[in-house]
């Protein structure tokens, strides 16, 4: 039991050492969260009108309560056919995070809007932001502290000695961000952005201090290239920085076209996240619908107590046409490389 204790100890001191962005929720498929990296990704689809996006986490599973983070999205373009050189993008998303023995819930709802301009013929300016209301909470039934060791075991009708005054917690939260994208060729795409979150800086605490959120930055990079008729290049860098805590992570993957011009590809890839990961990603797209799986490798020092098994992510998306829009009309809006 001692032995247990112990190593359940060291791994959450080691956790809390690490210069992970921990205190936001993440995924290793940043690209595939649009609306959780940048606000200005609402309504920004380069080869739809719009998406429906689902993201599942699942970390440190050999620990006795894993960390779980999900995330739902929708967004949608609007005015695509009224406004000669831009439109209109809107969308909503859900975050969820369960973590550690306490059950701390992190529940998040937004809604988020964006306009996105042309500059000529070959780039596109977007801004965009997102307002929306966040809820945490614990079970403090299941959590005991140092004061609660009787000698032999941890007694949860001790008095904890902590001066937690609420259970849970609420507020309003706010992000902006701008994206610009660059499109010489049918074979060239390349897409930057900028992001800011709570910007507000909303107060988040468990007990009577005045605790806030800091805000936390977000910068990302992605290209896509086309290098022959059946292979398509997808580098791509992120970087993210909440008070001292910074995550960078970069990498590839690639498409490659098993059949009619695109409507089914397989993928393969691998980012590392810089002394913490590396992040191996396969995945399969038929049709509209593109499913990916990526298995997180820790490098860090972590890995001492997280060998049998890393953090696991599947993420599954839907893109879609207006149905009073043909295939081929749709492909002259493809901003992308596209079989």
């Amino acid at each position: 039991m001692r032995k247990t204790l112990k190593q359940i100890t060291i791994l959450c001191c080691m956790a809390a050492a690490v210069p992970a962005a921990a205190q936001d929720l993440h995924f290793s498929q940043f690209f595939n969260s649009p609306l959780s990296t940048n606000p200005a990704n609402t309504g920004f689809i380069p080869d739809g009108n719009y998406r429906i996006g689902i993201n599942y986490r699942n970390q440190w599973a050999t620990i006795p309560v894993p960390y779980k983070t999900m995330s739902a999205f929708g967004d949608f373009q609007l005015f695509r056919e009224r406004l000669t050189y831009g439109w209109v993008g809107v969308g909503g998303m859900l975050l969820r995070d369960v973590a550690g023995s306490g059950n701390l819930t992190s529940t998040k709802a937004y809604g988020s809007v964006a306009y996105h301009q042309l500059l000529g013929q070959s780039s596109l300016l977007s801004a965009g932001f997102n307002v929306g209301y966040a809820d945490k909470r614990v079970d403090l039934n299941k959590l005991t502290f140092g004061t609660q060791w009787n000698g032999q075991f941890f007694d949860s009708q001790m008095f904890s000695g902590e001066p937690i005054t609420q259970a849970s917690v609420g507020y309003l939260d706010m992000q902006v961000g701008m994206n610009y994208a660059y499109f010489p060729t049918e074979e060239i795409y390349i897409n930057g952005g900028f992001s800011v979150h709570h910007v507000n800086e909303p107060r988040e605490t468990f007990y009577s201090g005045n605790n806030q959120v800091e805000r936390r930055y977000i910068g990302f990079l992605n290209a896509s290239l086309k290098v022959s008729d059946n292979v398509i290049v997808n580098p791509g860098a992120y970087y993210a920085r909440q008070a001292s805590a910074t995550e960078t992570m970069v990498g590839a993957y690639a498409a490659y076209n098993l059949a009619d011009h695109g409507a089914k590809q397989v993928f393969g890839g691998a980012y590392y996240r810089i002394n913490d990961a590396f992040a191996f990603l396969v995945g399969y797209q038929m049709n509209n619908f593109r499913l990916m799986f990526n298995y997180d490798v820790t490098s860090s020092s972590l890995a001492i107590s997280n060998s049998r098994q890393g953090a696991y992510e599947l993420s599954l998306l839907y893109v879609g046409l207006y149905p009073n829009r043909s295939f081929g009309n749709a492909r002259k809006h493809t901003l992308c490389p596209s079989f």
